[in-house]
């Protein structure tokens, strides 16, 4: 992030703002990490980060359309080059036979000349509540750097 001159910001649900204290932890991240939302109710989706309530109506807090709108939002309001976003369920409960356990949806929104590219990923990570939290904030970070 620092050799391109980009700015991180983050819009977490389920990492709970892990992925911020892990930018956060390396010294000198100041230079290239704005900050970050965690949003951890679908209220504060739609107040913080504008994510529409339709789309939480329509496809869930879980979904590719809410990371997009998450990752959106907390770049259009904080600021930064670059954005990341992640929503998921973590467990031990919460799950559904459509979104089980550890599915955790993933978005990176980068600005790219006058207008933004935004890419996704839907993993479904096995473990417990910490393995599933922790490999959401690995994937979203090695997503950043492939941003």
């Amino acid at each position: 992030m620092l050799s391109q001159g980009r700015q991180l910001v983050t819009a977490e649900s389920c990492t709970g703002g892990w992925i911020a204290k892990a930018c956060t932890d390396r010294p000198g991240s100041s230079q290239w990490f704005r900050g970050g939302a965690v949003v951890y109710t679908d209220e504060l989706k739609t107040a913080m980060l504008g994510v529409r309530p339709q789309t939480l109506a329509e496809s869930g807090a879980v979904s590719e359309a809410t990371v997009r709108e998450m990752a959106a939002g907390a770049l259009g309001r904080l600021g930064g080059s670059v954005a990341v976003a992640v929503s998921g369920i973590a467990g031990p409960d919460g799950g559904t036979p459509a979104t089980p356990v550890g599915t955790v949806w993933l978005a990176w929104v980068a600005r790219s000349g006058a207008g933004t590219v935004t890419r996704t990923q839907l993993h479904r990570f096995e473990g417990d509540r910490e393995q599933v939290r922790l490999q959401a904030v690995v994937a979203a970070l090695t997503g950043v750097l492939e941003t």
